[in-house]
């Protein structure tokens, strides 16, 4: 009944390839939208903002710059955390060798320096593909933390070797640094998110987005057809590694407030390839779906034992975390190895469908 479909008609191609070619579909995104933008910030607490929504969001889109380079162009990549940790550190030095500037210019503009540094990373992409191309994006990995932890001039040669995020103010209103309030922090992220994700919409349902899908499929028969293989690959990559890089600087700007070398290592590259199996590759709803499940899931597994009166330490807690991790990922793979952005498609569906079998 929520789906129905009677008298929605297409007279035109235009309206057939409409992002919305079901209003429920658009009415279902205004309301996650108000509720993100007006039910959260009056009832959610600072609790709330700083383990749950923010992170959700900047996990989010890293993985949906991850999604961009494996799941819509086909190309391996394991080096997504140094990726990362190149926005965050070229934010950091904008921000210091230039205190006035905004800093969503500063934002904006560190995604530039990770797409450079991922576009020089994935030249091997041109000749090789595969696990021979996840081992090169590894080697990136391992080069890039051992850059951030050896050259003293992007850490303004910090006795400690980590960076500190100043108090940044934006029309008078604190956005980052330790005085920045919690809901400050999570409106700008929701901005950020909501802009970049509305751009990568565009970009994968249209000609670019359409080259990637062929690549991926079968790169000979892309070419064959007259598409650039070096530009098709190259355009992915920078295009994941500048929203990487963008997810980097608020994750540490608008979240973590400082960062170590090591915050960027390994883990981290595979905790947002595990948001983006869960979710669904291919998909930017999964992005989202995926990174839900990963951030909230650590937070019910210490909270739920509590509450039942169950004992438990820290330390089991973390066990059980990276466990059920382990068996979710196991069980999409085989189960359903879209993911939850597949789940809720085959829901749809039925809904659509209702109340005929389908």
């Amino acid at each position: 009944m929520l789906y129905r479909t009677a008298g929605q008609f297409k007279t035109s191609y235009r309206a057939d390839h409409a992002l919305f070619p079901l209003r429920q579909d658009a009415w279902l995104l205004a309301f996650i939208l108000i509720v993100a933008f007006f039910v959260f910030p009056l009832t959610a607490s600072d609790f709330a903002f700083r383990a749950l929504l923010v992170p959700v969001l900047i996990y989010s889109l890293a993985a949906l710059g991850l999604n961009i380079l494996t799941g819509y162009a086909g190309q391996l990549s394991l080096g997504t955390g140094a990726f990362m940790g190149v926005g965050a550190y070229a934010c950091y030095k904008l921000i210091t060798l230039f205190p006035e500037l905004n800093l969503v210019v500063a934002i904006a503009l560190s995604g530039f320096f990770s797409a450079a540094v991922g576009v020089a990373f994935g030249l091997p992409s041109l000749r090789i593909k595969g696990f021979y191309l996840a081992i090169a994006t590894l080697a990136a990995q391992f080069f890039l933390v051992w850059l951030f932890e050896k050259w003293g001039w992007l850490y303004n040669y910090n006795a400690s070797g980590a960076i500190q995020v100043p108090n940044i103010e934006m029309l008078g209103i604190t956005v980052a640094g330790p005085q920045a309030k919690a809901i400050t922090q999570y409106y700008f992220v929701l901005c950020v998110v909501a802009l970049v994700t509305w751009l990568a919409i565009n970009i994968t349902r249209g000609r670019i987005g359409r080259i990637w899908k062929s690549v991926r499929d079968m790169d000979i028969a892309a070419e064959l057809v007259g598409i650039n293989l070096m530009r098709a690959k190259l355009s992915a990559f920078a295009v994941s590694s500048y929203i990487v890089g963008v997810s980097g600087a608020l994750f540490v700007f608008l979240w973590r407030g400082a960062a170590e070398p090591n915050l960027f290592d390994i883990p981290l590259s595979f905790r947002v390839l595990f948001i983006a199996i869960i979710g669904g590759l291919g998909s930017i709803l999964g992005n989202y779906l995926g990174a839900i499940l990963i951030v909230a899931l650590p937070v019910v597994l210490n909270f739920v034992p509590g509450a039942l009166g169950i004992p438990i330490s820290s330390s089991t807690g973390e066990h059980l975390n990276t466990m059920a991790i382990g068996a979710l990922i196991i069980f999409f793979l085989i189960v359903e190895p879209h993911g939850l952005a597949r789940f809720w498609a085959i829901i749809r569906e039925k809904l659509i469908m209702w109340p005929f079998p389908h």
